[in-house]
């Protein structure tokens, strides 16, 4: 798939039986929590990543003495490539792979970590199946090391990270925790009370880990609690900063970004403090925009926040956004994830509106990174979609509570089962982290070289 450069905002004329198709899922991310935002998954158009390792080294090697790379292919043209995240050739892109069987899985349990979120407590509400948290990421052309919770602390010792995201940001969090749990537990060193901003410390190794929420990214406010469709209204200011992250982050070595499924909620958009127009709004002469307009200039902004830090030195990974999976009809008509083994990377494509997203997304980073590039920011690209798509086994469902309980909560195909597929971020991430300074020494390099070009 070749990326495409520029804006692609779609129309939305839909009857209003299509725009109940489109929101309902919010109605279901509302009534689960205010922090548990969501997306529809519906794949339909085709996708295809390769490796340059593939192409150019038949041997698969070591993922630990390999950057990241991606090229995608768009349809069966194998000359059509666009390079997403720079590395030199040879190089495995590990999150184009498979998931394969492992059996020594899972490295926690609900008995073990405290961190697990009620509604993603998998076992503790009797989830009857086990196989789904037995799987682990392989990608193609070489291998990805398991995650090895020592071997992180030291890398991260005297350091911090911070998530910055809706709920699947702390769904992400918690399976950290969790993992490293092997290791140590962090004690709550938080500066407000409040759930939704929360900082973690690992006294032997003085290393702090927090959660900033903002499902939006930009500043935001609810303007009202049901709205046209009944999950709310937002005014979104895209082009404002949400101070309540982006003040904070100057002292923090690690973000890690992530937003995309507040912004199917109905929105209403506001730049230089005027209304512009909406997203499902429905109100009398204000154009709807729809969710691509408010979703590009969202990131735009955030990433502006980011590169407009003076002191901000931080490397900042992008996560690109992960899909529900409901089969069988609507959240509310008996919609559920019911699978027990993971797609094989040819059963299922990315397509539709999530295609649409992630494209955004992804030209929105790679301008960002060229922006803070200038003032020597480093941004990283930790793309889970491909990987998550493939997991239908490993949503909660209705093991998200006990069944007797007398609470309005319906399958949850949108958050993960703690252990569970959410577990190999870390594996992701730690391998970056591990190439971090072999990576860092080649730009350099390539920096250094472009200078003595230009005189």
């Amino acid at each position: 798939m070749k990326l495409r450069a520029g804006t692609h905002e779609l129309p939305f004329t839909k009857p209003p039986k299509v725009v109940l198709l489109v929101t309902i899922p919010f109605i279901l991310l509302t009534l689960i929590s205010i922090c548990h935002p969501f997306k529809y998954w519906q794949p339909n158009t085709y996708l295809k990543s390769i490796t340059l390792s593939s192409v150019n080294n038949p041997d698969p090697p070591s993922s630990s003495s390999s950057s990241v790379s991606r090229v995608i292919v768009s349809g069966n043209n194998a000359d059509t490539r666009t390079v997403v995240d720079a590395a030199s050739a040879g190089e495995c892109d590990i999150f184009s792979g498979e998931w394969v069987p492992n059996r020594r899985a899972p490295y926690y349990t609900n008995q073990t970590c405290w961190a697990i979120h009620e509604h993603q407590n998998c076992m503790k509400y009797g989830r009857p199946d086990t196989d789904f948290m037995r799987w682990r990421w392989k990608p193609f052309g070489c291998e990805l090391p398991l995650f090895n919770p020592a071997q992180f602390l030291e890398l991260v010792r005297g350091k911090s990270l911070a998530f910055v995201g809706d709920s699947v940001a702390r769904n992400q969090m918690q399976s950290l925790i969790c993992l490293l749990s092997r290791v140590e537990y962090p004690i709550d060193a938080s500066y407000t009370p409040d759930e939704h901003f929360k900082r973690w410390k690992y006294v032997t190794y003085n290393f702090t880990l927090a959660i900033f929420t903002s499902p939006h990214l930009v500043k935001a406010k609810e303007a009202d609690a049901d709205g046209p469709t009944h999950t709310g209204l937002f005014n979104l200011y895209l082009d404002e900063f949400d101070e309540q992250w982006t003040t904070q982050i100057d002292e923090f070595d690690y973000l890690i970004v992530s937003a995309g499924h507040w912004f199917f909620r109905p929105l209403v958009f506001y730049e230089k403090q005027r209304q512009v127009g909406c997203h499902f709004c429905r109100l009398e002469n204000v154009p709807d925009l729809t969710k691509f307009y408010g979703f590009r200039k969202a990131f735009r902004t955030a990433f502006s926040a980011i590169n407009s830090r003076k002191n901000y030195k931080g490397i900042t990974y992008f996560r690109t956004f992960a899909p529900s999976h409901f089969e069988g009809g609507l959240w509310n008509e008996g919609g559920n994830c019911v699978r027990t083994r993971p797609f094989l990377s040819n059963e299922t494509t990315l397509g539709g509106d999530d295609m649409e997203l992630y494209l955004i997304q992804i030209e929105e980073f790679q301008k960002a990174e060229r922006e803070g590039r200038k003032r020597g920011l480093k941004y990283r690209l930790l793309d889970t979609t491909q990987a998550m798509l493939l997991r239908p086994d490993g949503h909660p469902s209705r093991y998200g509570h006990w069944p007797e309980e007398k609470v309005v909560l319906y399958n949850d195909c949108v958050h993960w089962c703690l252990p569970g597929p959410i577990d190999a971020w870390s594996d992701f991430l730690l391998e970056m982290l591990k190439t971090e300074g072999r990576r860092s020494r080649e730009e350099k390099l390539s920096s250094s070289d472009k200078r003595l070009r230009a005189i």
